[in-house]
């Protein structure tokens, strides 16, 4: 039972660590080995886990982020990001979800998402927004990396190279328990680096032109989100607002180039959509 909550508490670690920090603060994130409590097994490092499990792990990364920041205290906006998150998410290959999404009451700009479908976007970039289109692009893209499961992915890579890169003998041996809460303390230094890094650029890629095609399917501008990475991209490099969203991803200009490569002009016979930017303006003005 303690190898099977330590591999689960460096696994949850390599959660929080492969998402971007622009509400994380790591002096708060202390309590790793409460985490780690509620694991039931290694599943999450060796092999996809069963959807509760999946639920389970990203509730506790999700809890623990809202302890370190809170929400935004506007329960209007936080129902009209809802709706408009929910909507996109049934779109999704997963619509069974329990799908909950949230506003951060953080000046910086930057989203994120952890596994199971939770999906947080943080004051700074929802104010950055002109629209619902573009309010639904982001969210997209963050629903994107729920569906194809990417923290997931960076779960089982990180903690198989931790737990059998120093030797199995070596994680597998009897601890006490100091030994063990002093090996889940070590934990904190490691995630602080890996969280710098945050998803593969790969991923990120899959997740802007997934999320294009799922705002769409919506019924949104398919442009909404190319439109976000433009609004990205005409920020100056070293603006302290955007600096953990520009550490974290593909350059926006990057991300554009990439979506138009794939995408190109397929979406033109969709349409005109709506932008929905007065629903957006008057809600944001509540």
């Amino acid at each position: 039972m303690r190898t099977a909550r330590l591999a689960l508490g460096l696994a949850v670690a390599a959660a929080v660590a492969a998402l971007p920090a622009a509400a994380v603060d790591w002096g708060k994130l202390k309590d790793l080995g409460k985490i780690a409590e509620t694991a039931k097994d290694v599943k999450a490092a060796f092999g996809t886990p069963e959807e509760e499990e999946e639920r389970q792990l990203g509730a506790d990364v999700a809890a623990t982020l809202l302890g370190a920041s809170p929400t935004l205290a506007n329960p209007g906006i936080q129902k009209y990001v809802n709706r408009v998150g929910l909507w996109v998410a049934l779109q999704s290959a997963r619509p069974n979800l329990p799908w909950r999404f949230a506003v951060i009451d953080n000046p910086n700009v930057n989203a994120f998402a952890t596994p199971g479908g939770y999906v947080f976007i943080t004051r700074g970039l929802l104010e950055s927004l002109n629209s619902e289109a573009e309010l639904a692009g982001a969210l997209a893209h963050e629903i994107a990396h729920v569906e194809r499961m990417h923290h997931l992915k960076a779960i089982k890579k990180d903690a198989r190279l931790k737990l059998l890169g120093k030797g199995a003998t070596q994680v597998m041996k009897k601890r006490t328990d100091a030994e063990e809460m002093e090996r889940l303390n070590q934990v904190g230094s490691v995630t602080k680096g890996l969280y710098a890094r945050g998803l593969d650029k790969a991923d990120e890629f899959e997740a802007d032109r997934v999320g294009a095609v799922l705002a769409a399917r919506a019924g949104y501008d398919p442009y909404g989100l190319a439109q976000v990475l433009q609004t990205l991209d005409a920020v100056a490099p070293n603006s302290t607002q955007f600096a953990l969203l520009f550490k974290t991803h593909p350059k926006p200009a990057d991300r554009l180039a990439q979506l138009d490569k794939a995408l190109g002009t397929q979406f033109e016979s969709l349409g005109a959509r709506p932008p929905l930017a007065e629903r957006f303006v008057a809600t944001m003005s509540k």
